[in-house]
């Protein structure tokens, strides 16, 4: 009577097994590449969107202060004009300014173009292209 009870009993081969992982394998080959390029491209739109509240907290600080041309704000001056904790804030608090990349971001003097790190550029280049239209209205640092 046992014998009879282990014979009824179903299990998956090894064979069975081994096809399934190669399907989950075969899938994740496609996926993999993709969240990875997902992933750069929000990380050059979160650079992106610093440097365009950097230039605004410039044009901000300019204007409350009576700035003129050539003058040149620091990190500490415009972190009055970026949300207090914030990660940009305390980026600016921080010397050197850095991106999300890691790249060192400089502050230019008012009516000087901000420009993106060429650091930055680089490393999202494949996601961004190479004819800098993306980084628009921003200029790629040399």
């Amino acid at each position: 009577m046992l014998q009879n009870i282990n014979k009824r009993r179903g299990g998956f081969t090894l064979v069975e097994i081994m096809i399934v992982v190669a399907i989950i394998a075969l899938l994740a080959t496609f996926a993999v590449p993709s969240f990875m390029r997902a992933r750069l491209r929000t990380q050059a739109t979160a650079c992106k969107e610093d440097l365009r509240q950097i230039d605004q907290a410039i044009d901000q600080w300019a204007m409350e202060n009576n700035k003129k041309k050539g003058d040149t704000p620091t990190g500490t001056d415009l972190a009055a004009y970026i949300k207090e904790n914030s990660t940009l804030y305390t980026a600016l608090k921080a010397s050197p300014i850095v991106d999300t990349l890691g790249s060192t971001i400089n502050i230019p003097a008012l009516g000087s173009p901000l420009q993106v790190p060429k650091a930055t550029a680089d490393a999202t280049v494949t996601v961004t292209g190479s004819d800098g239209t993306f980084w628009a209205p921003f200029t790629t640092g040399t």
